[in-house]
């Protein structure tokens, strides 16, 4: 698209904008009439551990928002000579699961507790068995009845619970929605209502009813919706608090917020049966969009939903690039003690397509790249560790193959099991996120991983911020769509092009060998 027609598309507020809170960086990403990026900003943050709890504080979830919508707006006017002052459509997206909790006056009761926390055991077991349905520990009906088992005080004054994504929706918007997508990770969703499970919300409520707190959990739970219906506009108050320079008009409409599962699924067109993509960044997930039912339940399988409801199986894993970076920013450091400034994606370019020198099975190196807890491995805290024996090589390329595969290994225990013994079908398995950045290397440690062809298409740097902006043009055009798989494959996908790796024999056996010796 010429440089006029977009200028002409922001101009009269045809524009669509998608930003995505994840665990690094807040992205912000403005699509137009094509559905693809015309123009980008973001803003890096991190994570704090503070008495024990992994957390954001709010005020850097402002902070953020706005430097990453300032930083896009900046570029519009820089590219395209018009300011960014009405949008067609918005769409929020944030790292799925956790616990915010605010009273009646919407004032904050507790710390914000991420994903990345391990600290309610007790409750997920018990959850899990009164459900017959695995509650993995991030989810946010875990973390309200560990809660209520540590008799914290809060608790009878919760008025609302939501996740990141839901808690900036309703701030914009004066909304309290989720999209079906986010809330599966909050509680368990019956797919034939898209509406949470109503048994297992019967079972909720009658399994804490002589707390006596004075409200039930659908009182305090946001409503679900699925994508496609709108989910409130804009709000003036909602438009300063993004734009706090007042030049943002308010009125643009707003899709259902997801979660960064449900956005990798649409940027990678991943939401049809016998789809699966990949996300991996600090954390690592694999979303397998299934034909049916698994036959039992799975502590390391998630069951989540697309953004249209359809059931998912979800492998999630806590840790997967953070103990990388972690090495790849001790080689900074020595390069500049060199006298060697290095590029950042340089130096992980050039650090990544060594591994592919490595050997097959990493020389016998091996890392275990627990920087938090592990729930699929029965990990509680994190403890990076890298081991090797006097008779290993120990080779920069050995080295660097084995942080790449301890990054893709507690994935791959929980894909045996979808493969192996539920005997789930794959016709395609897409990667995106900063692993899959550098040409072919993410992409064929993958394929090695799960022994099964990955693909990557040139929008997979754009992920979730693009999928929510995807959602949010959904949600604009959908009368002229049948479905969101139809919108995807006409409107979206139609030209775009997927670079495919097949899995390497020697590469498969060589990471078999590793995965051995991680087991043992």
């Amino acid at each position: 698209m010429k440089k006029e027609q977009v200028s002409h598309i922001i101009k009269n507020g045809e524009a669509v904008l998608g930003i995505e809170l994840g665990s690094t960086r807040i992205k912000a990403v403005l699509i137009g009439k094509e559905n693809l990026p015309i123009a980008s900003g973001d803003y890096n943050w991190e994570n704090r551990f503070e008495n024990g709890i992994w957390t954001y504080h709010l005020e850097d979830v402002w902070k953020g928002l706005q430097t990453a919508y300032k930083n896009l707006a900046a570029q519009v006017k820089a590219d395209y000579g018009v300011p960014l002052t009405k949008l067609a459509a918005v769409g929020f997206s944030a790292m799925m699961h956790g616990y915010l909790v605010f009273d009646k006056d919407e004032k904050q009761l507790t710390e914000f507790r991420t994903w990345r926390n391990t600290i309610t055991e007790p409750a997920a077991e018990k959850l899990s068995a009164l459900f017959n349905f695995n509650i993995p520990q991030r989810w946010s009906i875990a973390h309200l009845y560990q809660a209520m088992l540590n008799q914290e005080a809060h608790v009878p004054q919760i008025a609302t619970l939501t996740t990141l994504a839901g808690y900036v929706h309703w701030q914009l918007t004066g909304q309290k929605v989720l999209g079906v997508g986010e809330a599966s990770g909050v509680f368990p969703i019956d797919s034939t209502t898209n509406f949470y499970n109503a048994d297992m919300i019967n079972k909720f409520d009658a399994l804490v009813a002589d707390r006596h707190y004075g409200w039930k959990l659908t009182d305090i739970l946001p409503k679900v919706l699925p994508a496609g219906q709108h989910a409130g506009t804009l709000t003036p108050q909602g438009a300063k608090l993004l734009d706090p320079t007042g030049i943002l008009q308010a009125g643009a409409l707003l899709c259902p917020p997801e979660g960064d599962a449900g956005t990798g699924m649409v940027a990678t067109n991943s939401v049809a049966p016998r789809t699966g993509n990949v996300s991996a960044g600090t954390s690592i997930f694999a979303m397998i969009v299934l034909e049916k039912p698994l036959d039992k339940m799975y502590p390391e399988i998630d069951m989540v939903t697309t953004p249209t409801g359809k059931p998912v199986a979800m492998v999630h894993c806590n840790n997967c690039t953070s103990d990388l970076d972690a090495w790849v920013h001790l080689f900074a450091e020595l390069a500049v003690e060199l006298g060697n400034d290095v590029a950042k994606s340089k130096l992980y370019d050039t650090l990544y397509h060594k591994a592919l020198e490595g050997d097959a099975d990493c020389g016998g190196l091996l890392s275990y790249n627990y920087y938090s807890g592990e729930p699929i491995t029965n990990l509680t805290q994190g403890r990076p560790l890298f081991v090797r024996t006097p008779n290993s090589k120990f080779t920069l390329a050995n080295f660097m193959r084995m942080q790449l595969y301890a990054a893709l290994s507690t994935l791959k225990l929980g894909l045996d099991i979808l493969f192996e013994q539920e005997n789930v079908k794959l016709d395609k398995l897409l990667g995106h996120g900063g692993l899959f950045k550098t040409k072919d290397v993410g992409q064929r440690l993958m394929a090695a991983a799960t022994n099964t062809s990955v693909s990557v298409m040139k929008t997979a740097g754009e992920g979730g911020a693009w999928g929510i902006a995807l959602l949010a043009a959904f949600t604009l055009h959908k009368a002229q769509y049948q479905s969101l798989e139809h919108y995807l494959n006409t409107a979206v996908f139609a030209s775009q092009t997927e670079e495919c790796v097949a899995p390497d024999k020697k590469d498969v056996a060589g990471f078999a060998a590793y995965i051995n010796r991680y087991q043992t």
